[in-house]
């Protein structure tokens, strides 16, 4: 293992001569606890759910701390968070804080589809260079966990960094950023998709000029909504020209076509060899949970769509089929507007299968929009209704286009219990 550089930023020499206060205790946060041990600093855990942490933070707590990083489901107008500024703290993000401590170049990937793939493949890719890089991130893998494991000092860190992340960053600066796309989410935390947009904005600000590369949607909004970009390149991702060299990949069609269009933009104008990214997108696989074939049975084919959990990703999946399909949609709200997401996908839908607490409002506008939709009590009860109406050459795709936590622990749990129901299905123990 490389030594991690242990060198103190003097603005938060000071404040670590307390015990630091970590906020959230799930992945984010247990990467902050190992970092600052790394660094020699003793730290106390806040988070509501308890389990071993302190479920309430005052203004006591307070004064007893120096430091406060914050895991990216605190919003910056936290109650917890503006205690903490009011005493004096200084507070960080966890992505933020973690890199005070890394010393090779970042890639920053943001966007509202795709920065998951897209960080996965540019790592991939770059290490199929010989040179070491390491995906991490928003994607569950901490900044803070990869930083304090001492990974050699000239990898490079690809970074998926959501809006909740990128909202607050004043120390992260990104020898590149890659901005996929932009549509509709998170309007739950940010109230609108304008300040959406400025929250993944603050990326750009902190790269250098020249090096900020745009997907055509993104670009389009910010000239539509007055938005300047500068220093940009933007990327034709809405309609690129047929490319025989991807056939057999999973990049050969939209919307994963999209990811690999910026990727070439970014890896060619770093002066990489483009036949070294497609050998890479030959051998990629893109992760589990995104829109990927799970059975088929009778001529009746499952799809696992599952990190689908907004309104733009439905819609790129649905674009994948020649005919309406069995939707199975559905889950905890996240703004936006839902009958103009229905009426979009209408003509898509042979019948929705709705769960979740949206249920009763897609329906609502389902009736409206003319779209055939039954309310289901659970996904079990969607999956076995979608199995029973369907027919030879049909598909039932789980799309949810919603948020998971009212019934599940996350994406992947919802998208493993879909798994789970489909092999009953196929294995038979689930009746017809």
């Amino acid at each position: 293992m490389q030594t991690m550089p242990h060198t103190i930023p003097g603005f938060l020499e000071a404040a670590l001569a307390k015990p630091a206060a970590v906020f959230g205790g799930a992945v984010s946060g247990q990467g902050t606890v190992e970092l600052l041990a790394r660094l020699g600093v003793s730290s106390v855990v806040y988070d509501r759910k308890g389990g071993g942490a302190e479920p309430v933070f005052g203004a006591d707590d307070a004064r007893r701390h120096g430091l406060v990083v914050y895991s990216p489901g605190f919003a910056p107008e936290h109650p917890w968070i503006r205690t903490a500024e009011g005493a004096g703290c200084v507070c960080l993000g966890e992505l933020d804080f973690a890199s005070l401590f890394w010393a090779g170049p970042v890639i920053a990937v943001t966007g509202t589809n795709g920065k998951t793939t897209l960080t996965e493949f540019l790592a991939h890719a770059l290490n199929k260079t010989g040179h070491r890089a390491v995906a991490a991130g928003n994607i569950g893998y901490p900044f803070s966990r990869l930083v304090q494991q001492g990974i050699a000092s000239d990898a490079t860190a690809v970074c998926e960094v959501s809006s909740f992340q990128a909202e607050t960053v004043r120390h992260l600066a990104p020898a590149a950023t890659l901005w996929t796309n932009l549509a509709e989410d998170h309007l739950e935390r940010h109230g609108s998709i304008t300040a959406y947009f400025d929250a993944k904005a603050r990326l750009l600000k902190r790269t250098a000029p020249g090096m900020r590369w745009v997907g055509a949607s993104v670009a389009a909004w910010a000239a539509a909504n007055g938005r300047a970009l500068e220093g940009v390149n933007v990327i034709d991702t809405a309609a690129p020209p047929a490319d025989a060299r991807l056939a057999g990949t999973p990049f050969a069609s939209m919307p994963q076509r999209e990811n690999f269009e910026i990727a070439k933009a970014w890896w060619t104008g770093s002066g990489l060899d483009a036949d070294v990214l497609y050998a890479a997108a030959a051998s990629f696989r893109v992760g589990r949970h995104r829109l990927s074939r799970v059975a088929m049975k009778n001529g009746i084919t499952f799809w696992n769509d599952s990190k689908a959990t907004n309104f733009h990703a439905v819609i790129g999946a649905l674009g994948n089929f020649d005919a309406p399909v069995r939707w199975i949609g559905g889950g905890r709200s996240k703004g936006g507007d839902v009958a103009e997401f229905v009426r979009g996908i209408a003509a898509r839908i042979a019948r929705g299968y709705l769960i979740g607490e949206t249920a009763a409002e897609i329906a609502r506008t389902a009736e409206a929009a003319g779209m055939d939709a039954v309310r289901c009590t659970s996904l079990r009860d969607a999956v076995t209704r979608a199995w029973r109406d369907s027919r030879s050459g049909e598909h039932i795709v789980l799309s949810p286009g919603f948020a998971s936590f009212d019934q599940f622990k996350g994406y992947e749990d919802r998208g493993d219990q879909f798994e789970a129901l489909v092999a009953e299905i196929t294995s038979g123990s689930a009746g017809t």
